[in-house]
């Protein structure tokens, strides 16, 4: 005897997350229903038009608005961005390069090489033990 298993969900928030979308933005019966698994695989695998629109289009949530300017979330804060942004605002920025966004970019930049040289470092270490 075996039991049948139930399907796993996810509230709309997490699956907009996962899908990289801002969830405000989504289709209402998206933000009021529950996401089971098979489905987010089905949007990611065969993505609608409104999921195809709102990646290419936006707006954007802040984890998308970042990675797509070169800078942290933390690094959008300081700039003084707190909404989501469309990519059309996002290549104007780009466009414009205020003194913020530049600041930002060479502290991600400056991140980015520590990162790289603490795992050389690691890497390394680990090596010198064998």
């Amino acid at each position: 005897m075996t039991s049948q298993k139930t399907p796993q969900t996810m509230k709309p928030a997490t699956a907009a997350k996962k899908l990289n979308v801002y969830l405000e933005a989504t289709p209402a019966e998206f933000q009021e229903g529950v996401v089971s698994r098979d489905e987010l695989n089905a949007l990611q695998a065969d993505p609608p038009e409104w999921l195809s629109e709102l990646r290419h289009n936006g707006p954007h949530p802040r984890q998308v608005v970042a990675a797509r300017l070169g800078v942290s979330i933390g690094g959008l804060a300081r700039g003084g961005i707190t909404e989501p942004l469309t990519t059309a605002q996002i290549d104007s920025l780009k466009a414009e390069s205020p003194e913020w966004l530049e600041q930002e970019r060479a502290t991600q930049a400056d991140v980015r090489k520590e990162n790289a040289r603490a795992k050389q470092k690691a890497a390394e270490e680990r090596e010198n033990r064998s």
